[in-house]
């Protein structure tokens, strides 16, 4: 509780997050990215999820490099998510895709959009906890010569 011009306010809910991604984000993970990356790259990105420490990331600067639009607090899955954090339920780390700004791709939510939008909803520079790997192995130190056509891309 909290006091704003002489009334008292209702902070809102702190938000709770798992140590771990759920079991079922891994495969939600894997079968977005066999839309944009190719079934040997798909193994190889679950496989560096899997094994990258967590890290936390503000929920402003998931949706800007991921060149995302904020979904609205209503939507079905925003919305759920933002009751599991009124309930104390503990939300998913996210899973990231490294984007190349070199390139122009953007960062890749493979899991956890709707929960990096409620996060935002809640508060924009909450610390989000993360897994990221790296897209196509050691990045190149050379400049990009033609910028890629993909446009943004996440899922929940």
């Amino acid at each position: 509780m909290g006091k704003k011009d002489g009334k008292t306010t209702v902070d809102p809910p702190a938000e709770h997050w798992r140590d771990e991604p759920a079991a079922h984000d891994y495969p939600a993970a894997a079968s977005f990215l066999s839309l944009v990356c190719p079934p040997a790259e798909v193994t190889r990105l679950v496989a560096a999820l899997k094994a990258a420490p967590i890290e936390r990331r503000l929920a402003k600067d998931l949706l800007r490099a991921s060149s995302l639009s904020l979904l609205p607090a209503d939507n079905t899955h925003v919305a759920a998510d933002l009751a599991k954090v009124a309930k104390g339920t503990a939300l998913s780390p996210v899973l990231l895709v490294q984007g190349d700004l070199r390139r122009g791709i953007p960062l890749t939510i493979a899991d956890g959009y709707h929960r990096v939008c409620a996060s935002y909803h809640l508060n924009e520079n909450a610390p989000i906890p993360c897994h990221l790997a790296v897209s196509g192995g050691v990045r190149s130190r050379e400049p990009a010569r033609s910028r890629s056509s993909r446009g943004p891309t996440a899922v929940q």
